[in-house]
Formats: C-alpha cells, structure tokens, sequence
C-alpha cells in the first residue's frame, strides 16, 4: 500500500510516564474511530473531516518516524491510541518502524475490532507488546455510543467485545489491562457489575472518574462525575469478581 508519510497523520505527545507501564514512552493519537463517545474529548481525531487537521498538532508519520529516531536512547515504548487505531491503515507501518527502532508497542482498543486484533496477533512483527482495552458500559448500551445505531444488535457487540479479550488474554495479565470511565448514565453498578462477567480473573481493570471538560456532545460538560465515595462503592462491586480492580 503507498503512503504519503508526509501527510497529517496523528497527534504527538512526546514523553509519557503514566501510559506505558514501566517505560518511558511516546504517545501517538491516530485518527479516525467506529464509536462516538460522547464523554469523548479527542474530537479532532474521532470526527478528523470536521476539523482542519493541518490546523491542528497534527504531524506526519515521517515526523513521527523521526522523533522516534532522536528519542531512542531514552524512549523504550511506544503507545498507539486514537480513535481506534486498528481502523486505520498507518497501524501496521508505524509499528514496523517503531519495533525496527527499537520500541516496544503498546496499544489502546475499543474492544469493537477483534478481527483485525487478530490480524496483528497473528503476525510476529506486529503483535503489541500490551494492550489496554477500553470496556465503555454494558453492551446493551453500545447504541448510546456508535454513531450509526440504526442496525444495532447487543448480541453482535457481546460476541466482539468477548473475541476481543479472549485475544487479549493471550498475553500475560501484567502485559493486558481494562480500562471503565465512570460516566453517570452510562455506567452505574449494573453495567459493572456486567462487565466484570467478561473480564478474567487475574485482570487488570482500572475504573477512572469522568472529567466534565470539553465532551464530544457538550451536554456532557454539565453532567457531574460520581464523588469519591460513589467511586469508590463501583470499585467494591468490581472487586468481588476482579480483585485487581482500581480507581485509577
């Protein structure tokens, strides 16, 4: 397939602590995503057409490629987030490069494209090294976040979200982890306590609070996130099936 590697690609941070466990890492947003959130405040990268991207902290996969080259000896990993980055076709390129590198990959799902998972899992140059999977609410409510809901079936989303952990189990569980937004209306004890049927064990799940601050629809800038000891009430729900559980 023929790239323009100098084209606008992605959104750069580059130095993370929190977002690659035990590495010092980079962080590249690609765009394009098959959910909209509306808790969701990458805007740019979720609905990209809407958006002048070369407005935007956008840069090239060759700008990317050469930060990577610069930060080497101090960078070990690299995260590949968005959007939901198995939807785009620069995946496959970027960790080529970075593993060429010399990088360790991490990379952030939905959980909604076992599939093409499958596809990277199954290639030794392309497997990620960890992958954090986002489970945003109990799968009925999955119609409350796509962005054509017309032809949604619970039952479809169920099967993937399953494929997609069993893919993900395959790794070590210090290598795999969960992650649940505390979103009030989308995300109550019920849905956790739903969620963590599908979780192993021995997982990894981090509850995180919600942050009211520039949302995708912005009715969600006014809604409030659970308090403390809301939190953590979700956090002993998840606990008694997943006692790894936590607020992160």
């Amino acid at each position: 397939m023929n790239m323009d590697l100098d084209k606008p690609a992605g959104i750069l941070v580059k130095t993370t602590l929190i977002d690659f466990p035990g590495h010092v890492a980079g962080l590249f947003f690609l765009t394009g995503c098959n959910l909209q959130c509306p808790y969701c405040y990458n805007k740019a990268l979720v609905i990209p057409e809407t958006y002048e991207i070369e407005n935007q902290m956008f840069i090239s996969l060759n700008q990317l490629f050469a930060h990577l080259e610069k930060r080497k000896n101090v960078l070990s990993g690299l995260v590949i987030s968005g959007g939901e980055p198995l939807l785009n076709p620069n995946l496959p390129v970027i960790i080529r490069k970075a593993r060429e590198t010399g990088y360790l990959i991490k990379l952030d799902t939905n959980g909604t494209c076992p599939d093409k998972l499958q596809e990277l899992m199954l290639d030794p140059e392309l497997i990620p090294d960890y992958i954090a999977m986002d489970f945003k609410t109990s799968p009925d409510k999955y119609s409350l976040l796509l962005k054509d809901s017309k032809n949604f079936i619970t039952e479809e989303v169920s099967e993937k979200l399953k494929k997609t952990i069993k893919l993900i189990s395959r790794l070590p569980s210090d290598h795999r982890e969960f992650r649940t937004v505390l979103v009030p209306g989308l995300v109550n004890t019920n849905d956790i306590q739903t969620i963590s049927q599908y979780l192993p064990e021995d997982s990894q799940w981090f509850l995180a609070q919600f942050q009211n601050n520039d949302c995708l629809d912005p009715a969600y800038n006014n809604i409030s996130g659970y308090s403390q000891t809301e939190a953590e009430n979700l956090l002993k729900t998840a606990r008694t099936r997943i006692p790894g559980a936590k607020i992160r």
